[in-house]
């Protein structure tokens, strides 16, 4: 498999970065969103919001991690690792780091990872 080249690694830190900007907005409006929710109304309206409030946590969380896969991958670039597979060591395919730009694993190595998460579950 060949090198990523620096044309490839910038277009991915593009990527992150817009990701990142995307992310931040997102939790920030979640932030707003709960603080304006106020539980008022009858039983089923408070359980309405409060169902609300939980689904929007649980989005809160699943973009924090998100946004903390996209800054390791940002401190990947400056040090020069970016785009080699935890599993593997090799190079990750460019089609996937342009799909997944803060993907840690090539193809391979996911496979990898899958059958050991399966066999040792």
């Amino acid at each position: 498999m060949q090198e990523l080249n620096k044309e490839t690694i910038q277009k991915c830190k593009e990527l992150l970065v817009k990701s990142k900007s995307d992310i931040l907005n997102k939790i920030s409006s979640f932030r707003t969103d709960i603080q304006m929710q106020k539980l008022a109304g009858d039983e089923i309206d408070q359980s309405t919001t409060v169902l609300q409030e939980s689904q929007m946590l649980l989005e809160n969380q699943r973009l924090r991690s998100r946004l903390s896969e996209i800054e390791s991958a940002l401190f990947r670039i400056q040090l020069g690792q970016f785009g080699y597979c935890e599993e593997t060591y090799e190079p990750i395919e460019k089609a996937r780091l342009l799909a997944i730009p803060w993907t840690r694993l090539s193809i391979e190595g996911a496979e990898m990872r899958d059958s050991l998460k399966v066999r040792f579950a």
